[in-house]
């Protein structure tokens, strides 16, 4: 029986965690043994996180309790004395800190194998990149969300293409499309308004600020219309002023975190994801398993899961026109929007 402990940053609900959650249930229990460790506290709401998917499917998960990097050295001996007791052949890790800290640990703790993922081509920070290169040694292979993010971490990153290998993002298909559209009312969307979404942080990486400065272009073409954003972030102050501003603050909800985003999607007509760079998002997969159209920036990974259909979807970031364009004529030409969907 192969010991794998598999390492992330925290286990609310994201892309990265449901990948590791999806990996912890599903891998043959015949063959492997997960453990889970979590670098943060135990998330405050069960609902929004992966915990009860794990602690259902009888996985082992450890949360060690980390909230600044001013704890990280403890955090790192914990999980170095848990991983020691553990005793497992392999550690894989998920996200930036616990690709680090987690390496650091397996190291201390004589483990033999140590697997890192990279989920995004990290344009934002180059101390990231830095560290990541200074702690190659450490590693024996990194997963790669995408051929692009592989790329990237070669060119830009300084790893050895020896190291890098790709294993695409998928989704549950069973879950899409959902059996029952969500009653977009609840949301503060009027009855009968059509509905472009947004699903994903509000941050910079995704680009939600340029999509909201086009949005009062492109709902003025597009007159039963309103935008729908779905997900918490940093940025969402801004935005709602941004659309006060503006005047289209009526034609533009901010739903928060939402847990039904199978069932949003299958109540949209579109997902625009406006993001500055990615990995490979699953978002767009989502949507496509919704059989939704999307309209998309041509970063990592995108143009290879639209395939054929990419360039009717895709629209070069910072290009302003072209993202009006794309969303009005795909919400204009329904019999498009089904055939791309």
């Amino acid at each position: 029986m192969i010991r794998v402990a598999l390492c992330i940053t925290e286990l609310d609900l994201g892309g990265a965690e449901r990948c590791l959650t999806d990996l912890a249930i599903r891998v043959d229990r015949r063959r492997f043994t997960p453990t889970v460790y979590c670098l943060g506290p135990r998330p405050a709401r069960d609902d929004a996180s992966c915990l009860p998917a794990l602690e259902t499917a009888g996985v082992e998960v450890h949360c060690l309790g980390g909230k600044t990097m001013w704890q990280f050295p403890f955090v790192a001996a914990r999980l170095k004395r848990l991983l020691a007791s553990q005793n497992p052949q392999i550690v894989q890790t998920f996200l930036f800190h616990a690709n680090v800290l987690g390496r650091i640990a397996a190291r201390r703790a004589r483990v033999r194998f140590v697997v890192s993922g990279i989920r995004v081509a990290e344009r934002a920070s180059r101390w990231h990149l830095w560290l990541d290169r200074l702690t190659a040694g450490w590693v024996d292979r990194y997963v790669c969300v995408s051929r692009p993010v592989a790329e990237f971490s070669q060119r830009r990153g300084g790893l050895p293409a020896s190291k890098l290998v790709v294993i695409p993002n998928g989704v549950d298909v069973d879950r899409f499309p959902a059996r029952q559209a969500a009653d977009l009312s609840a949301l503060g969307v009027p009855a009968g308004r059509r509905v472009v979404t947004f699903v994903g942080r509000l941050h910079r990486q995704k680009g939600v600020e340029w999509l909201i400065e086009t949005a009062g272009a492109w709902l003025a073409r597009l007159s039963d219309y309103d935008l729908l954003l779905v997900g918490t972030g940093p940025l969402q102050g801004r935005l709602e002023s941004v659309c006060r501003s503006a005047g289209i603050a009526e034609r533009v909800h901010f739903s928060g975190w939402r847990g039904d985003v199978p069932e949003i999607l299958a109540a949209s007509d579109l997902l625009v994801l406006p993001s500055a760079w990615e990995g490979m998002p699953n978002v767009v997969l989502e949507a496509m398993a919704s059989r939704r159209p999307v309209v998309a920036t041509d970063v990592e990974g995108v143009r290879d899961l639209l395939g054929p259909s990419a360039a009717r979807q895709l629209v070069r970031y910072g290009d302003t026109q072209a993202l009006i364009n794309k969303i009005v004529g795909l919400a204009s030409d329904p019999a498009m929007a089904a055939a791309v969907g």
